[in-house]
Parts: C-alpha cells; structure tokens; sequence
C-alpha cells in the first residue's frame, strides 16, 4: 500500500524560523510514502524584492530549504501565481539541491511543461501541475524564457435571455446582472493532454495539480480542466489558489479535490498576514495503481506560525459547507474518526 499526502498552499515568505510551519504535522507527514505540496514562494536570495506589490513571493532560502527538506515533503508543484522571474532560476536550483522534485515551472517551455516522477516501492508516482491564474507578461514559460506551465482560461459575460436558472429574475426587469461563463483555452487544454497521456505512459500513478478558481466556486473551466486530466489518465485531481476549501467531485470513480486551501500561509500580497484559515490535507491510499480510498483532514495555523491538524468535531461549520458544497458536486462526505472519507454518492 502506497500512501501519499497532498496539501495546498505552502507559502514561506517573512518565515524565520525554519521549525515552525511544519513542527506538529511533521510526524503525519513520516507515515506517508510520499508528500506533495503546491509551493507558493520563491527560494531565492531576491527576498521581498517585488513581493510586496502584485508579483512573486521570494522567501529566504536556507529557511525555507531547511523548512521543507526537515519536514519530508518530497515533491512541490511550482505552477502559481507568484512564481515568478528570474527568481524562478534560483528557486529551482535550490530545490535540485536538497533533492525536492518539482513540476510546473523551468527555464523554458519544455522544462515547465515536464512531471516530477518519484519512485516509491517500486512505482514510479508522476505529478504535473498547471496554473491557470498568471500573470499577463513575462509570467508563462516560454521558448526563450524561464516562467510557469498553464493552462489559459477564457471569461464571458452572459446576457440571460432565457430562464437557465431558477433565482434568475424574468428579462424584463432592469438591472439583471449577467451569468460568467468560463472555459479552458481549447489549444492549452490540448497540450496539457498530451503531457498527461505521456506521463501516463511512464508513471504507475499520476497526480493533476493546478492553480485556480476564485472565493468557494467551482467555475466551469476547473470542471473542464479536471475532467480532462482524468480522461487523459490522471488518478486524482487536485487543486489550490483561492486559499479555501472547495467541494469534492468523484468522477469515473476518480476524486477531485477542487481547492485544498491554504497549508503554510504566514503573509501574502503587501505583507499583509493570513489569518483564520482552514485548509485541506488530502490523504490518499493506492494497492498497486488501484486507488483504495481518498480522505482527508482539515488543517489550520496557530499564533506560532505551527500548522496543525484540526479536530474534525470541533470543524462542524466546514464540514457542513463542504458537505453541501460537494453533494451539489456528485460526491459524498463521511466521518472516519478525525478523517472525512471522498466517495461518489
């Protein structure tokens, strides 16, 4: 039995002190095969540097290769919207350094686009990762340049001239506001298939990560992008970027994680602290490439910069929420002691 944990948002900007973030979740991590976590700062030297306007998230280096090497965690998706520059160069050689794989960024388009394969009791388990929250110059991975994988997502604005939902008010009514409708870039989503059916043909067990959303909604191009990653061969979906816990979806008996939330979130954009979050430790188990059960724990942070793992019996307001959130989504939440097992329902 492979036992694999997955988290969300790991963000060690303004972090000192390397034992902190990970101190009372350290040994959880050590009884799983293998962590993933979607790595949303820079290692680099430039600290701070443009982290207090609208780009990257430079964290000190040796802290946070020190945090992250302590604590087990053995592959980071990169794919996000503060990965950012040139900084991404020196971030990922230090990663190379302490022996982190990674996914979703590189010096070029090809390097970004490639999974991270790790092996775990002889299975090679390939994660990729893909962001489609990104900024609109010098962010995506190019021929020439260093930047991110995504997948490019479209937005519109929906006059409703006909009754498509149930609260929309009649037309005739002044003032009715439009329905958003979004989608996954038909090419991008394309290419993205083609990687996943590659990695599948390498790899044992693939995991799809990707950077999206807004607030608690699942928008129609995740849904778009999700579905795909399984089709093409993914065995789970997870996402992160809103700093929320979004439903569940089963889909061809595949789970979806839609949004994990934050994992390790001190500050963000301007230096302004993140408080009162709870996030999602996604906790999955795999006989051979058949995955046996998906589950997960609800995470937060205390006033020490420690995350820790909640009481599910003290969390009855998430959990209500997310079990809503996720019935609406085809899935079904259930209790296991201090876990909240995925099924379809």
């Amino acid at each position: 039995m492979v036992k694999l944990i997955i988290t969300g948002d790991v963000n060690l900007m303004n972090v000192a002190d390397a034992q902190a973030p990970f101190r009372r979740v350290k040994e959880t991590f050590r009884s799983a095969d293998l962590v993933f976590s979607n790595l949303e700062c820079c290692l680099t030297s430039k600290a701070n540097e443009g982290s207090t306007h609208v780009e990257g998230f430079f964290a000190d280096p040796k802290v946070t290769a020190t945090a992250l090497a302590e604590c087990g965690i053995a592959a980071v998706g990169i794919a996000n919207n503060v990965n950012y520059g040139e900084a991404i160069i020196e971030s990922i050689a230090h990663l190379d350094r302490i022996g982190i794989a990674h996914t979703g960024a590189g010096a070029n388009h090809i390097a970004a686009r490639a999974p991270a394969i790790v092996e775990r009791q002889g299975l090679k388990i390939a994660f990729l990762q893909r962001s489609s929250v990104y900024w609109a110059t010098n962010h995506e991975a190019s021929a020439q340049s260093a930047g991110i994988a995504v997948i490019r997502g479209h937005t519109a604005y929906q006059v409703p001239m006909y009754k498509m939902r149930r609260e929309i008010p009649p037309l005739n009514r002044p003032g009715i506001p439009p329905i958003i409708v979004t989608w996954a870039d038909r090419d991008y989503l394309a290419r993205f298939e083609q990687d996943l059916i590659a990695a599948r043909e390498s790899a044992d067990i693939v995991v799809a990560s990707f950077h999206w959303g807004l607030h608690k909604d699942v928008l129609d191009y995740m849904k778009e992008i999700a579905h795909c990653a399984i089709d093409s061969g993914a065995d789970v979906v997870v996402g992160h970027g809103p700093h929320y816990s979004l439903g569940t979806e089963v889909y061809k008996g595949k789970p979806i994680f839609y949004g994990l939330g934050a994992f390790s979130f001190l500050t963000g954009h301007g230096g302004h602290r993140h408080d009162d979050w709870v996030g999602m430790m996604a906790k999955l188990s795999f006989d051979g490439q058949r995955l046996e059960r998906a589950a997960f724990e609800f995470v937060r942070r205390n006033d020490e910069n420690e995350t820790y793992i909640c009481q599910l019996s003290d969390e009855g307001a998430e959990f209500a929420d997310l079990e809503q959130r996720s019935r609406e989504l085809g899935a079904r939440l259930a209790r296991d002691g201090n876990e909240v097992v995925v099924s379809a329902a």
